[in-house]
């Protein structure tokens, strides 16, 4: 996904043990902005009877520091899955490197 010119926001569909089901792109958008609707992250999970997912999106700059509509999506999307009962395992930022909603304490 660095290698893309566009921001791309990609779900990751994962089975009960874990493993990959599929990987559906919910949205592009411009070469520093992408809209992603909670909605359509989850109607992709609920389609393919996903147990947990990843989200995943590129920023073409390179740079991989969150921005405030990053954090916020994280938190919406965070919200939803508790009340669909769909793991959300991960969110990562894919540029110059990698930024791990994880890891950084955000999730």
């Amino acid at each position: 996904m660095k290698r893309l010119h566009q921001e791309v926001v990609r779900v990751v569909l994962l089975g009960g043990q874990l493993r990959c089901i599929t990987k559906v792109d919910i949205s592009s958008g411009t070469v520093n902005e992408s809209f992603a609707a909670p909605r359509e992250i989850f109607r992709a999970a609920i389609i393919h009877s996903a147990y947990a997912f990843v989200l995943v999106h590129n920023h073409p700059s390179g740079t991989t520091t969150p921005s405030e509509a990053d954090r916020e999506l994280t938190k919406r999307v965070a919200t939803a899955a508790k009340i669909l009962q769909i793991k959300f395992l991960h969110h990562v930022i894919v540029g110059q490197g990698y930024f791990s909603f994880q890891e950084a304490g955000l999730l």
